[in-house]
């Protein structure tokens, strides 16, 4: 089968189109016939370069690629065989199913957590093998980049919503809404019908929040960020902040428009420097600072639930390039200039 190889560390260019031979689905598993692939900052691209910790989970040469969809090819042992031909789309998440944490249905914090496509070979392929519980039934009219989109991104938002009590009559801020995440983050928010409020680098790029389901779109680089959510929001502020840029120049320009009670989700840091977090604010004004891991599986079944119920992304927040295209993906990722997620079509 023809799929993108990872022989070593490096830049785009190091990504093959090669043959390899085709998986076998083992007992507990399913073999997908891949139709689509997300291109993951972190677990793609960052991974490919090496600079990532999750490269040293590597074992080149390795076919990269965490979130497909796709149809059930074949089944192995103590698998329903009537799943082929199934349209389904798969987690990437592997947690060990025997630790404390999953024991209590928190394996989003599995000490031994692992990554189709960073732990094994992943779906930058024409097939790819997982487990029989990592896939979930595509709703009729789902096509299937939106569902490898849904299933990269969708947990995570959920789970982040969840976590900052995102709902109707409620604010959210999405810093980076214009990204993969942020755009699902923002998306999701009002589908709960809570009021979003979008922000991203509009003086780089004025456009880039034009298709992002929000009522207010502010530049994140203005100095009155704060100033300017007060505003939108009667001098209230934001209920929520979905954070996953982690810079520490952005932190004293949007905490101050955080509402009393308010909470302040993360997912990510783009920088490695600190951010400076007064306490003072967070007791006198009763905040919270929550990091989110990943989604969970109670996280994924209600994704998919939403899905059923109607919830949609928006289609230009969804682009698609050839598999054998996937190191021009790496390239546009690394560069920031493409809106929502990119995905390959094998």
């Amino acid at each position: 089968m023809k799929a993108i190889l990872l022989p070593r560390f490096g830049d785009p260019d190091v990504l093959e189109f090669a043959d390899v031979p085709c998986p076998e689905p083992g007992p507990g598993q399913v073999r997908i016939r891949v139709h689509a692939v997300v291109v993951a900052r972190t677990k793609d691209v960052a991974l490919r370069s090496g600079r990532h910790p999750f490269a040293r989970a590597v074992t080149l040469p390795h076919v990269p690629g965490t979130e497909h969809a796709g149809t059930v090819d074949a089944t192995g042992a103590g698998v329903d065989p009537g799943l082929v031909g199934r349209p389904v789309a798969v987690s990437a998440v592997l947690p060990c199913g025997t630790c404390r944490a999953c024991g209590r249905g928190r394996d989003e914090a599995c000490p031994d957590l692992r990554l189709l496509g960073v732990h094994r070979p992943g779906g930058y392929a024409q097939f790819c093998v997982a487990p029989a519980a990592n896939v979930v039934p595509v709703p009729d009219g789902v096509p299937f980049p939106h569902a490898a989109a849904l299933a990269a991104n969708g947990p995570v938002a959920r789970a982040q919503l969840d976590a900052g009590a995102v709902g109707a009559g409620t604010t959210v801020l999405v810093l980076g809404a214009s990204g993969a995440l942020g755009s699902t983050v923002a998306a999701l928010a009002r589908f709960r019908g809570a009021r979003v409020i979008a922000t991203a680098r509009l003086g780089a790029r004025p456009d880039c929040l034009a298709d992002v389901p929000a009522q207010a779109r502010l530049d994140i680089d203005r100095p009155d960020l704060a100033e300017a959510v007060l505003d939108l929001t009667g001098g209230w502020g934001a209920d929520c902040v979905v954070d996953n840029l982690g810079l520490p120049r952005l932190w004293p320009r949007y905490q101050p428009a955080l509402a009393a009670t308010g909470r302040v989700v993360v997912s990510g840091a783009l920088e490695e420097t600190p951010v400076p977090v007064g306490f003072r604010p967070l007791y006198l004004r009763n905040h919270a600072i929550i990091g989110v891991r990943t989604g969970n599986r109670a996280d994924i079944a209600g994704l998919w639930a939403d899905v059923r119920a109607g919830f949609r992304l928006v289609p230009a927040l969804v682009s698609t390039m050839p598999l054998a295209q996937a190191a021009a993906a790496h390239r546009t990722v690394e560069a920031g200039r493409h809106r929502g997620q990119i995905v390959l079509v094998p």
